[in-house]
């Protein structure tokens, strides 16, 4: 059995605000590592209880070089560094049986520890009208590659995302939202034992988890923070901006195509300043 993890940040276990995130200036960036890799080797643990041979590791926050090599379980490969065509999905195919998706965290404008999607240019993404954030994205193109969502972990409310999305996925809580950037946390080693825990249970269930299906081709919308963004995403050929909003659209042929022109829509919005 293969296995895909794709791992961010803002879920993991303890983490509650950019302190522990930020790789630039985060005074608590080295113990989020720290705590990023022990979740990894939770569910890497699991998956390996659970029958699986074969497990990526994509690391998949920010320069998306954050997990320690050195204290990682040595029976994972980690996919490792940026740039990547398909960012926090590269190296997932067809192959895979299952991907997990550890430390993800609620959309943009929606309660939970760190929300946001992808960017901090995008107000919301749209595929094919349903407004989704960086979980449902990611379902997505793995589920037009066959491989379904198992299990998410991350604080209570991408559990619900999650569910909302993929029902009967396995949900990981390794702490409930008190704010934006406050929660109750449980002591990392039950927040540990809970996403081994989840992550046996979601592979043993792995026939009961359909892909999450999307009909192409695919109309990929984003709704920038502000109209000077929305100009620059528009330079991207077969684009529409639609006056009086920041609404730039896209019609895509496959999930590849979707997912290299959103890099490519976020990449040209960040040149614009909001002064």
């Amino acid at each position: 059995m293969k296995l895909f993890i794709s791992i961010d940040m803002e879920g993991i276990s303890g983490i509650i605000d950019v302190t522990y995130c930020d790789p630039d200036q985060g005074i608590n960036y080295d113990r989020g590592r720290q705590f990023m890799t022990a979740d990894a080797n939770a569910a890497i643990e699991g998956a390996l209880e659970a029958g699986v041979t074969d497990i990526l590791v994509a690391d998949s926050h920010d320069n998306m070089r954050n997990v320690l090599i050195e204290n990682l379980h040595p029976q994972a490969k980690l996919l490792s560094g940026t740039s990547r065509d398909y960012s926090m999905m590269h190296g997932l195919d067809s192959s895979y049986d299952a991907a997990i998706f550890l430390g993800y965290h609620s959309r943009h404008g929606a309660p939970g520890v760190l929300s946001h999607t992808m960017s901090g240019v995008i107000k919301n993404l749209y595929v094919n009208g349903q407004v989704v954030g960086e979980f449902g994205f990611n379902a997505i193109y793995a589920g037009l590659l066959g491989v379904p969502v198992v299990m998410v972990s991350g604080d209570d409310q991408i559990a619900e995302e999650a569910k909302s999305l993929i029902p009967g996925i396995s949900t990981a809580i390794v702490k409930t939202a008190a704010s934006r950037t406050a929660a109750i946390c449980l002591p990392l080693s039950a927040a540990q034992a809970e996403i081994k825990s989840k992550t046996i249970e979601a592979l043993a269930r792995i026939k009961e988890i359909q892909p999450l299906t999307t009909e192409t081709p695919l109309e990929l919308k984003i709704e920038f923070s502000h109209a000077g963004q929305a100009e620059m995403a528009a330079l991207i050929p077969g684009s529409e901006y639609k006056l009086g909003t920041t609404e730039v659209s896209v019609v895509c042929q496959d999930q590849h195509e979707m997912y290299k022109v959103m890099r490519a829509m976020l990449n040209l919005a960040g040149v614009a300043k909001f002064w």
